[in-house]
């Protein structure tokens, strides 16, 4: 591998995703540059100027240029950060959020044509090389990863293999569940792959630097006007950047938005963050109950949220 072996590739694939002339190649007014900007503060509502600097690796100048465009054009305000009145807190207008949804809707199109190109049996080939290129540039420059690099997206192709397999290798490895809850997982995975209403239930997959780091389900239960989540996850290596709390605020914007009345769930006292996320969410113990399964000696926990009842 030489400077030049790089440098050639750069070249090639610029040319391939037209980012020398990116405003034609997605019919819009923008920049390369301009179009990631409003993508970063689509992905984070509550975006500093400092943190989107810092994480663009822009010149203040430069950027300070593109977010005055913005402004004129309506497409972002500016105010003090409630976190530090010294910074500038820039935030996406109606105006600003439809227009960088149509730029990634663009941009999907845009892939999906070239994706278009790859035969499918070569698809995983590539989808790993471009996994083994982000590793392996990213090793020497890797900063600390933040809660407002996750993102809460829907489950894709292997996604639902991929909450079987992590939910059974992770209980295994901490709480030494036997392969009688792998079992359980994937018959509520398989369930709802195969029948499940999407304006009612749904699955949402917690993604940090391009992998998946976590999981959680929504789910019509038996009992008229009530929903249950399911199989929240998050992988140790990701903890600590509040991704249970996303997901399972995720999960209760949902229910509540659809028209559930109540919001359950079934876990076990051992599972103690899992548990301290919920009570944070206003969840309410309302049985408990000793049961043998997975090969441990368990209590079983029935938790609640009154979804009426605004925190």
């Amino acid at each position: 591998m030489t400077v030049q072996d790089i440098r050639a590739f750069n070249r090639f694939y610029t040319n391939v995703i037209g980012a020398l002339d990116y405003s034609r190649h997605l019919y819009a007014p923008f920049t390369l540059t301009e179009s990631r900007v409003l993508y970063e503060l689509a992905r984070s509502p509550r975006t500093d100027a400092a943190d989107l600097r810092s994480e663009l690796s822009l010149d203040a100048g430069y950027l300070s240029r593109i977010l005055n465009r913005f402004e004129q054009d309506g497409l972002i305000e500016r105010a003090p950060s409630r976190r530090d009145p010294r910074r500038r807190q820039v935030t996406l207008t109606a105006r600003g959020r439809e227009t960088a949804d149509l730029l990634a809707e663009r941009a999907d199109e845009s892939v999906g044509a070239l994706l278009a190109t790859v035969p499918d049996a070569d698809r995983p080939r590539l989808a790993e090389a471009l996994r083994t290129v982000r590793t392996l540039l990213s090793a020497s420059n890797r900063r600390r990863p933040r809660p407002e690099d996750v993102v809460l997206r829907e489950p894709g192709p292997g996604d639902l293999g991929w909450i079987v397999q992590r939910n059974a290798a992770l209980y295994a490895a901490e709480y030494d569940f036997n392969a009688d809850y792998e079992g359980l997982v994937a018959r509520i995975v398989a369930d709802f792959a195969e029948d499940h209403d999407p304006h009612l239930e749904r699955v949402w997959i917690a993604e940090l630097d391009g992998r998946a780091v976590g999981c959680v389900m929504c789910v019509r239960d038996d009992a008229p006007g009530t929903a249950r989540l399911r199989l929240l996850l998050v992988e140790p290596d990701a903890r600590g950047l509040r991704i249970g709390d996303q997901l399972v605020g995720a999960v209760i914007e949902f229910a509540r938005g659809v028209g559930y009345r109540d919001l359950v769930l079934w876990t076990n006292d051992i599972l103690g963050a899992a548990r301290r996320i919920y009570q944070r969410h206003g969840f309410v113990l309302t049985a408990e109950k000793p049961h043998r399964s997975f090969g441990q000696d368990l209590v079983g926990q029935d938790w609640r949220l009154d979804l009426l009842q605004r925190q």
